[in-house]
C-alpha cells in the first residue's frame, strides 16, 4: 500500500514538474525564494502592530518567531527521521524531471519546509487578521499554496512532502494562534 501511494507520489510529481517551462521558471524561482517575501512580512507585521496592543503585539512577534523555530525543528526533524530523499537526489528520476535550481538542496524532503513554514504564518497571521481584512486569510492562504507548489515546479520536493507540510504548518499556524489567544487572557487580562 505505501509503495503504491509512494508511486502515485512520484508519478503525480513528474507530471507537475514536467508542466513547467523555461519561460516560467524565472517566476517560480523567484516565488520559492524567500528572502523576496521580506516586504510582505513587513506589511503583517504593521498590520498587526495596527490592531493590537503593544503587549500583544510584543507577545505576537514572540511566538511567531517560536512558531517558525518549531515548525522548522519539527520539519528537520521528519526530514532526517525518515529520509525519504528529495526527487532530485533519486537517481531513478534523472533525465525525467526538471530540475530549475542550480542546486537540489538538502538530501532528504520529506516534508517540505517552505510549504510548512509559509502556512504556518498564512494560519497563525491570517486568524490575527481576520476581523479587520476580510479577505486576509484566503489570500494568505493561496500564497501557502504556491510556496508549496513552487517546490514542485522547481524539481526539490514531490506532492506528499508538500501536502503534509501544509498540513503541519497549518496546524502550528492555528496551534500559535490559540496560544496567543489564551495568554493574552491569563498573562496581558485581554478578552476576545
Amino acid at each position: 500500500m505505501l509503495e503504491k501511494i509512494l508511486q502515485y507520489d512520484t508519478d503525480l510529481f513528474l507530471y507537475l514538474n514536467n508542466l513547467g517551462t523555461e519561460t516560467w521558471d524565472g517566476f517560480w524561482m523567484f516565488y520559492t525564494t524567500k528572502f523576496y517575501w521580506i516586504p510582505l512580512y513587513a506589511v503583517l507585521v504593521y498590520l498587526i502592530y495596527k490592531k493590537f496592543t503593544r503587549k500583544q503585539f510584543i507577545l505576537i512577534l514572540l511566538l511567531a518567531a517560536f512558531m517558525v523555530t518549531f515548525t522548522d525543528q519539527v520539519t528537520n526533524l521528519f526530514k532526517h527521521g525518515l529520509e525519504r530523499l528529495r526527487p532530485c537526489h533519486n537517481e531513478d528520476l534523472a533525465g525525467l524531471m526538471r530540475l530549475v535550481k542550480s542546486s537540489c538542496g538538502g538530501r532528504y524532503g520529506f516534508f517540505s519546509g517552505h510549504a510548512s513554514n509559509s502556512m504556518s504564518v498564512a494560519f497563525f497571521t491570517g486568524f490575527m487578521l481576520k476581523k479587520n481584512y476580510r479577505y486576509i486569510f484566503p489570500l494568505l492562504f493561496i500564497w501557502a499554496f504556491f510556496m508549496g507548489y513552487s517546490r514542485i515546479y522547481i524539481g526539490v520536493h514531490y506532492p506528499l512532502d508538500v501536502f503534509c507540510g501544509m498540513c503541519f504548518g497549518a496546524i502550528s499556524g492555528y496551534g500559535f494562534y490559540r496560544l496567543f489567544k489564551y495568554l493574552s487572557v491569563k498573562l496581558l487580562h485581554v478578552t476576545f
